[in-house]
């Protein structure tokens, strides 16, 4: 592609790099100059403008962007998405309905890398979208690109941008309580938001007293195809009530605790073939914290190992909390 001044007489087919006020009209950039545009210039007496003119070998930013749309999503209904219209060298994905996004980030920065002109920016791995929420944009940064690296682009990171949508359709939710305790009832209708946001339903909220043996006996016949646990005091151990009541129930406790603030009093386990997780006491908020990492990989049947929550560390600061009496930043800083 050859961009800069040319002459009008010289311009016919390329593209206008810059606005251009011709007379009474204004001729935007992006226009491919026709004849009609080219007498509207020379009338108004402007002899050059900035413009593109594309080589045979080139692609144009709407064809390139649109290619490279493909190549990321080939099958946009079957990975979770939908694929807009192509405008200014730009194609963007959209989640089709709830879930996680899933990336393959070492195929997408190959893809980045190609051409500084082909990029593809993306929202966090397993960031949760609800329907229509942005997954990535496609931008061709200039107004053509050479097709040879659109090719190789599409090549170098073919369908690595898909939506997990949930596996899991009802979830439960059991409450311990504890005389002069928190009020359950906003801890409660956060939970059900978070549920409804992965388009679950929360089909049972029990509660019980804040007892091991209480708590043990309730959750085997607790209904949903995933538990949760609010407890109304802190879990502060693995042996503490909550952990040692869903192993006294038979299920196991694969994790307690999470690097990620806040959040980090959380768990995960299993009862039977079903995932279990004890909720820390900021997912009364519904403010982010690590419980919704956890819940929406979870639900979309992501596997989520102890290592897997070891490693959210990095990204996991998600807030300051200004009641804390020890701010972070220390006080001899």
């Amino acid at each position: 592609m050859k961009f800069g001044p040319l002459a009008i007489a010289d311009a016919e087919g390329a593209i206008l790099a810059h606005s251009v006020k011709a007379g009474d009209k204004k001729l935007r950039k992006g226009l491919r100059l026709e004849t009609a545009h080219l007498a509207q210039l020379n009338a108004a007496g402007i002899t050059d403008v900035i413009a593109a003119r594309l080589d045979q070998d080139d692609c144009h930013e709407d064809a390139a962007a649109r290619q490279l749309a493909a190549a990321l999503a080939p099958d946009p209904a079957a990975m979770g998405l939908r694929v807009t219209d192509a405008f200014t060298g730009r194609v963007n994905l959209l989640a089709d309905g709830p879930g996680v996004v899933m990336l393959d980030v070492d195929a997408i920065e190959r893809f980045n890398m190609v051409h500084p002109m082909i990029t593809v920016a993306t929202v966090p791995q397993y960031q949760q979208v609800g329907p229509g929420g942005m997954v990535a944009t496609i931008k061709v940064i200039s107004y053509a690109v050479p097709q040879v690296d659109v090719d190789r682009a599409a090549a170098a990171a073919h369908a690595a941008i898909r939506v997990a949508a949930p596996v899991y359709r009802t979830a439960s939710l059991v409450v311990t309580d504890i005389p002069g305790g928190p009020s359950n009832d906003k801890g409660i209708a956060s939970i059900r938001g978070r549920v409804e946001a992965l388009g679950m339903t929360l089909v049972e909220v029990r509660t019980v007293a804040h007892h091991q043996a209480e708590l043990a006996a309730v959750l085997p016949g607790i209904g949903g195809d995933l538990v949760m646990i609010l407890t109304g005091s802190a879990t502060s151990d693995p042996e503490d009530v909550a952990p040692s009541a869903l192993r006294l129930a038979g299920g196991q406790v694969e994790r307690f605790g999470m690097p990620v603030d806040p959040g980090n009093l959380l768990f995960l386990g299993t009862l039977g073939d079903r995932p279990v997780i004890g909720l820390p006491g900021c997912a009364r908020s519904p403010a982010l914290n690590g419980a919704d990492w956890v819940l929406s990989r979870v639900a979309c049947g992501i596997p989520v190992s102890g290592r897997d929550i070891a490693c959210m560390g990095v990204g996991g600061l998600l807030k300051e909390i200004p009641t804390r009496p020890q701010p972070r930043a220390g006080r001899n800083a």
